[in-house]
């Protein structure tokens, strides 16, 4: 036995590394979807705040209405129905 002694301490090796590694990657992804969160609520705030998202806060439940923001369409302005006497 004394020569299959260096076989368990290998293997207690390689599966403490593997948990390791494990747990590394894991720290990883959780710090990039926490930074993606971040941004995109500091951009959603900013938006309100500048008053490019006016219906968020008509509607606090309803949220942004399209994945962009969408593009504010202006409307054409009115056009008067009175013809012009010369």
């Amino acid at each position: 036995m004394p020569k299959s002694d260096w076989v368990f301490w290998l293997n207690i090796t390689n599966i403490t590394l593997g948990v390791v590694v494990v747990l590394a990657v894991l720290l990883v992804a959780s710090a990039v979807v926490w930074e993606i969160a971040s941004r995109s609520k500091k951009s959603v705030v900013a938006a309100v705040e500048e008053g490019l998202l006016p219906d968020t806060r008509l509607v606090p439940g309803l949220g942004l209405t399209m994945a962009d923001g969408g593009e504010r369409i202006k409307t054409p302005p009115e056009q008067s129905t009175e013809k012009k006497s010369n």
